[in-house]
């Protein structure tokens, strides 16, 4: 099903009910914050710049469950002199049955990541569990907000499936970094205010980057990789490096996912000059050969990190981002202090490599 993208008004509509939902939400647990970022995630990674409707299964939200909540679901405060370490609580009762589920398995199976995890035999199970409870929860009730029931964002329509309405999907992509702070925000104000976190939490700074970024292990280990792959040399200005950063090519500011093709190995002064930026043409041109004529190396060296690892996901990621660059006019960077317009050239190379 096609149709046109919602106008304006429309657009303003869906952020007013989606900043409605968390002022007048009942949020017992951190589940609906985790099915607002999934249901982002999958309208970028699979939805259109139209208003078309798309079906989203329980199991793919269920895995993203699993993604998020797989370094969750081990202590936190571990060598922490303030704290005592143990998994942080994310309900207002019991612990959280996804937390638990996911302990359970992984004190059964040695995966450092969801995606070495589920090549075991038992990760089919796990996936079952999890995909129960979203039905059950979240896709249940995520859209009961101010004493009443408003199906703004999906509709259950089949057995194991819901539809993003008409235009959603269009404003999940449009407002992606705004739905994820709100999210990511709330999440961490839910697990700081809840007592029986304090004990764990001790005087903690760092909440955020534990529950939503790779640990320090990982992009050690990724960083390893690429310089090993690469050369040690950086992507951006071509040069040899004694030191390095691991950065984000599309920023994790504008998609917060650590994707194994995502990474590039950059001088320190590069990555401060790029910060946040779109990379421009010169650069998206050497990523888009990398990513297809070294994806297995690539995914090799994720593998190893506990990062996950998917090509086309990353090519989706990566047109939306400079898709929504060009609509708003938007700069990428080329060097330190020079810069160039996002235009239509971008979609074009980004087409062609599909």
């Amino acid at each position: 099903m096609t149709g046109l993208p919602p106008s304006a008004e429309a657009q303003l509509a869906f952020l007013a009910k989606l900043q409605r939902l968390f002022a007048e939400g009942d949020f017992t647990a951190t589940y609906k914050f985790a099915l607002l970022i999934a249901l982002a995630d999958l309208a970028v990674e699979n939805g259109t710049d139209t208003g078309a409707e798309l079906v989203i299964t329980n199991r793919q939200i269920a895995e993203r469950f699993i993604q998020l909540y797989w370094r969750q679901a081990t202590p936190y405060g571990v060598g922490r002199v303030d704290a005592s370490p143990g998994i942080l609580v994310q309900n207002t009762g019991a612990q959280a049955a996804v937390v638990s589920a996911i302990a359970k398995f992984r004190a059964r199976v040695p995966a450092a990541s969801p995606q070495l995890a589920a090549a075991h035999a038992g990760y089919q199970a796990l996936l079952a569990k999890v995909t129960q409870v979203v039905s059950a929860q979240p896709l249940t009730f995520m859209q009961n907000f101010g004493g009443a029931r408003d199906e703004f964002i999906y509709e259950r329509f089949a057995p194991g499936k819901v539809r993003l309405k008409g235009g959603v999907a269009y404003c999940l992509r449009r407002f992606q970094p705004l739905a994820q702070q709100l999210a990511r925000t709330h999440w961490v104000d839910h697990i700081r205010l809840n007592r029986r976190n304090q004990p764990i939490l001790g005087n903690a700074d760092d909440l955020d980057a534990f529950l939503f970024e790779s640990s320090r292990q990982s992009l050690t280990v990724m960083g390893a990789g690429l310089r090993k792959l690469e050369g040690g040399k950086c992507f951006y200005c071509g040069l040899g490096m004694t030191t390095s950063d691991v950065d984000h090519f599309i920023p994790f500011s504008h998609y917060p996912r650590d994707l194994a093709h995502n990474f590039v190995l950059a001088h320190p002064a590069c990555n401060r000059s790029k910060s946040d930026m779109l990379a421009a043409k010169v650069h998206l041109e050497k990523w888009l050969y990398r990513i297809v004529h070294w994806s297995e190396q690539l995914a090799e060296v994720g593998s190893a990190a506990g990062m996950l690892s998917d090509v086309e996901v990353c090519r989706r990621v990566a047109s939306w981002g400079y898709a929504s660059a060009a609509v708003a006019g938007s700069h990428a960077w080329v060097a330190a202090r020079s810069f160039e317009r996002v235009d239509g050239s971008y979609m074009s190379l980004l087409e062609g490599a599909a």
